[in-house]
């Protein structure tokens, strides 16, 4: 499935503008959904991880109304190579594995193209598509 496409302009944090050089205030960044199109409940961004432990990683999640910052335990589920899933645990998508981002997509092919050599996987009969 293709990622969601949701996009939410997300201000420093009240504590990070607190402590920026005055004169230099930090500025407000875009987060992309990360979870498939079509999916349930609030849209989600993982923006960073302190370590692994369990509730550590943090995700912005919004709505059309709302965005927050919330600690968020990591999904328990693994791949058939034993690789965990890169979302949050409870998550309503498919595992991150199941999610493809098709700008990637579409630049990995195009890159593929130019460059076969590089891309194995990509050529006839290699089982790139």
């Amino acid at each position: 499935m293709n990622q969601c496409t949701a996009v939410v302009l997300l201000p420093p944090p009240d504590h990070v503008v607190a402590l920026s050089v005055p004169g230099h205030r930090p500025e407000a960044g875009y987060v992309l959904c990360e979870m498939g199109e079509h999916h349930d409940g609030h849209h989600a961004s993982m923006l960073w991880d302190e370590g692994g432990r369990p509730g550590s990683a943090v995700w912005a999640r919004w709505d059309a109304e709302r965005t927050e910052l919330v600690p968020l335990p990591w999904c328990s589920a693994l791949d058939t190579r034993d690789e965990a899933c890169g979302l949050f645990a409870g998550h309503p998508s498919g595992h991150s594995w199941q999610v493809t981002d098709p700008t990637h997509e579409a630049i990995t092919r195009h890159l593929a193209e130019q460059h076969p050599h590089l891309f194995p996987e990509f050529r006839e009969g290699g089982g790139g598509g």
